[in-house]
């Protein structure tokens, strides 16, 4: 465990401090899909060595191109009047969509990012080349160990570990949030869900702001297979931004974003506390939204928690 903590319940509350350059854009160039990864490592079995090879999950090409990274004022108060729908209504605090202000235009280069949430059976061959920890299933999240289920219970660790052995990184806080609410232009500043700007609870798998947040009317308690919600994609094809699994990046939390526009940023330098991307089963239409951020200790594993890779375009 690593001293990192381990949590099997779903919280009980929303979570606090949850929450251009005039023309950066280069001519878009032809890019091959990524080439299959290099075989990573040796499993030993029961039957001998085997030699393993990652596999490589369709992705998506993103290509180069400028968005609005964070939330205006208008996005501000869309997120508190969107708290004060939910059955908690009277709980909701400004302080929890703070970390999302200082709207800025980020240029960022063209990029792959998984269709899908890394699952299940996609983590196991990491873990029997001894590259990976086995999540920690047996300490009371057997219901979560189904090959077709996003991988949970994994650290910040464990998510950069597996896709370096894949052959591809952890996307950055500015990729994810480019994936989920595209580029940006004069007459829209990008979607506020992965889908578009209006919430629809059927596509999803989310929770609720209340007394238990634990929302079954989506047709799922907690985790689902990863593309249970193909309606809920993005208009680019990504499954689950948005609910099932919330999703470790490779940055560093930082309180607030730089004001100043930005070219491929990777976040701070140093911190006590990564950045996790799109809310998961037990969190509401708030924590859902492209532009929320939510933070967490690198070594923590949660059951709400996994993650996807991405690759240099």
């Amino acid at each position: 465990m690593g001293g990192g903590q381990l949590r099997l319940a779903a919280p009980l509350a929303l979570a606090a401090a949850v929450c251009c350059a005039a023309d950066l854009r280069a001519a878009p160039t032809r890019h091959p899909a990524p080439p299959p990864a290099p075989v990573a490592s040796e499993g030993v079995t029961g039957d001998g060595i085997l030699v393993l090879r990652p596999p490589v999950p369709e992705q998506v090409l993103l290509r180069a191109g400028t968005f609005t990274m964070g939330s205006d004022d208008a996005d501000f108060a869309d997120a508190m009047s969107l708290c004060r729908l939910e059955p908690r209504r009277d709980d909701c605090k400004e302080e929890w969509f703070a970390a999302e202000q200082s709207a800025h235009q980020v240029y960022l280069s063209d990029f792959w990012l998984d269709r899908r949430e890394v699952t299940v059976a996609r983590y196991r061959p990491c873990v029997a080349a001894s590259v990976c920890a086995a999540p920690p299933y047996a300490e009371g999240g057997e219901r979560f160990d189904r090959p077709e289920y996003p991988v949970v219970l994994v650290s910040w660790n464990d998510a950069r570990r597996f896709c370096a052995w894949a052959g591809g990184r952890l996307p950055t806080e500015a990729e994810w949030e480019r994936a989920a609410r595209g580029l940006s232009d004069a007459a829209h500043t990008g979607r506020r869900y992965p889908w578009g700007d209006v919430y629809n609870p059927f596509l999803s798998n989310h929770g609720a702001f209340a007394v238990e947040d634990l929302d079954a009317g989506d047709g799922f308690l907690e985790l689902a297979p990863v593309g249970s919600f193909p309606d809920g994609r993005t208009p680019d094809g990504i499954e689950d931004l948005a609910g099932n699994a919330q999703e470790w990046v490779a940055d560093w939390f930082a309180p607030e974003y730089p004001k100043a526009d930005a070219v491929n940023p990777k976040g701070p330098d140093m911190g006590d506390r990564r950045v996790v991307r799109g809310g998961g089963y037990p969190h509401p239409r708030t924590r859902l939204r492209g532009a929320a951020r939510d933070r967490e200790s690198p070594s923590d594993r949660a059951p709400w928690i996994g993650f996807r890779c991405a690759r240099d375009g």
